[in-house]
């Protein structure tokens, strides 16, 4: 059973997503305020959730900084923030803030379902593709310092490992999968969301400017994850 951290002030908002989840299957955490939520994530409690649903506008911290710092002490949980706007700068400001999906409230039960199980199959093994029948070191790629182990899912720059959350990992081994090759937004937001029917480019780039952060030298000069204008992205390295 999944469970799930819901970071919701609004009690009722909150007693109903919960009994959502609770029907489908979820098991559920939930905390009013962002104090609340990462004081519950530094505890017993917090080792069991494998995702948190996170309201932007709370009382006290708001949702940029609890999404910051839950990125900053557990980078691999996944994270889908709620918006109540829908305004593009509240959005795009979450998305940077770490956060690897949104929806706008009022939010249907099947709409949040199924980000949620989309989110989390993010965070499953990647598939290996058939590395098997290419020989033992298949998985690993030297790409300028660079090293990507497929099959570990682990990423290194000259030697120091990269602590990368699922969706920015996926992004990666998307993109180096076939070094060269141009991959649309919406490629990447089918393959790495899920998302067919969104064509939301916003989660795309938002996604590529952290994992620049972290794996570039200079994330304004990218070497390794180019923009082609119009088209979408490459890896390299240059």
């Amino acid at each position: 059973m999944p469970h799930v951290l819901l970071i919701e002030d609004d009690a009722s908002v909150r007693d109903g997503m919960e009994l959502v989840l609770r029907r489908h299957g979820y098991g559920v955490e939930t905390a009013a305020t962002g104090e609340q939520a990462l004081a519950l994530l530094a505890g017993e409690r917090g080792a069991r959730v494998e995702l948190a649903v996170l309201d932007l506008m709370l009382p006290g911290m708001d949702g940029f900084e609890v999404c910051r710092r839950i990125r900053a002490r557990a980078p691999k949980l996944p994270v889908i923030m709620l918006t109540a706007r829908g305004d593009d700068r509240d959005i795009v400001t979450g998305l940077e803030a770490g956060a690897d999906d949104y929806v706008v409230k009022p939010v249907t039960a099947p709409v949040l379902e199924a980000r949620i199980r989309a989110a989390l199959r993010r965070a499953e093994p990647y598939p290996r593709q058939g590395a098997e029948a290419r020989g033992p070191d298949a998985d690993r790629t030297d790409h300028a310092g660079l090293v990507i182990d497929r099959a570990g899912l682990t990423v290194t720059k000259h030697g120091a490992a990269l602590a990368l959350p699922p969706t920015e990992l996926r992004v990666l081994l998307e993109l180096s999968a076939s070094p060269g090759r141009v991959l649309t937004r919406d490629q990447l937001l089918a393959s790495v969301w899920d998302h067919t029917f969104l064509g939301d480019s916003r989660l795309v780039d938002a996604a590529v400017g952290r994992l620049r952060a972290k794996i570039e030298d200079v994330p304004a000069r990218p070497r390794y994850v180019q923009t082609v204008r119009g088209f979408g992205y490459r890896f390299g390295p240059l």
